[in-house]
């Protein structure tokens, strides 16, 4: 079924535009409503907690955006042999890996139960999406993220066996490709080592906005229309 579009946000995020070019915080508060969320991904924004309970949300709009080209997947030899140890699945854990990506051992973590209800609230409208990488019945790890036409925002990832991850990862770059794979957008949000050495890039914030424009005129790919 397709995504079912949820009550307008109340809240404004303003012309990306006008966003202050140094700065990757771009606004403090709004809600976690599904129209403010899909409002803010549609402006190139996304949420984060401050780290302090009671403070109002975080929204971010990088000054340099990590984007994965999808073509650009950096998959070893080793990789590839541990992809045919996993099965991937598609939105058959959600929650699970929602939770999985929100424990609290793990360090940096951001995802709060109020973060964890407003995702799984998307989910059940159609926007929300886990990609999980499966051995012997036991989820070994995942990702989840926001998909809006070409665009597909990662959120988080977790792995409970080495690869599971970048084996998850691989399976959303295989959903993603196809006709238009050179329009669509694969965001990550920023760079770190570990995703540069897949082959995540950085591109400005300017050149973001221009992609994110073209990718949501796309239809979601086959898998979640």
């Amino acid at each position: 079924m397709p995504p079912v579009e949820p009550p307008p946000s109340r809240w404004s995020f303003g012309d990306p535009a006008a966003y202050d070019p140094l700065d990757d915080l771009v606004g403090i508060g709004a809600d976690l409503e599904p129209g403010t969320l899909l409002a803010a991904y549609r402006r190139g924004l996304f949420p984060m907690p401050s780290g302090t309970p009671g403070d109002p949300m975080y929204w971010f709009s990088p000054v340099r955006r990590g984007v994965l080209p999808l073509e650009g997947l950096v998959v070893s030899r080793s990789l590839r042999r541990s992809c045919r140890g996993f099965e991937i699945r598609v939105d058959s854990a959600f929650a699970e890996v929602v939770d999985a990506c929100a424990d609290p051992e793990r360090p940096q973590g951001w995802i709060d139960a109020e973060v964890r209800a407003a995702y799984l609230r998307l989910h059940e409208l159609g926007w929300a999406h886990s990609v999980e990488a499966w051995r012997d019945g036991r989820l070994a790890g995942g990702l989840y993220g926001v998909a809006i036409g070409g665009l597909f925002a990662g959120e988080s990832m977790f792995h409970r066996e080495r690869d599971a991850s970048k084996v998850a990862l691989v399976g959303l770059v295989d959903l993603l490709g196809g006709a238009d794979a050179e329009v669509r957008l694969l965001d990550v949000q920023w760079v770190t080592p570990h995703l540069a050495s897949l082959g995540v890039v950085e591109i400005g914030r300017a050149a973001y906005l221009w992609r994110l424009t073209r990718a949501l005129q796309l239809p979601l790919p086959a898998r979640w229309q």
